[in-house]
């Protein structure tokens, strides 16, 4: 996971909220089947990203003050912040162009 950061409870404000740039964060937990399923399409958006929009995953069973803070019951979900704000959200497995069509909105 190159051009994924992994967050936590204790670095997500400041990588994520304290960020310039659109920023995809991907909440997820390992037994997630879902989760696994996803997890390879968000490697292959941040691949192909390149340094318009950073992303990140955040495994909400290890970090569940972020994961409480977003309200995060259902999961996989991502969430797109701009500007340290929640620009976009989409809940379950989605395809890449549906991704990164969110992502292309968040950065105009």
């Amino acid at each position: 996971m190159g051009n994924i950061l992994e967050l936590d409870d204790f670095s997500f404000d400041k990588k994520v909220l304290a960020a310039d740039k659109v920023f995809l964060v991907d909440f997820w937990a390992p037994w997630c089947g879902p989760c696994k399923v996803l997890g390879p399409i968000v490697e292959e958006v941040a691949k192909g990203i390149g340094e318009k929009v950073l992303v990140a995953k955040l495994n909400v069973d290890d970090n569940p003050i972020v994961a409480s803070r977003y309200k995060i019951m259902s999961i996989p979900t991502l969430l797109v912040f701009k500007g340290g704000k929640i620009v976009d959200q989409m809940i379950g497995v989605q395809p890449k162009e549906t991704i990164l069509a969110h992502i292309n909105s968040a950065i105009k």
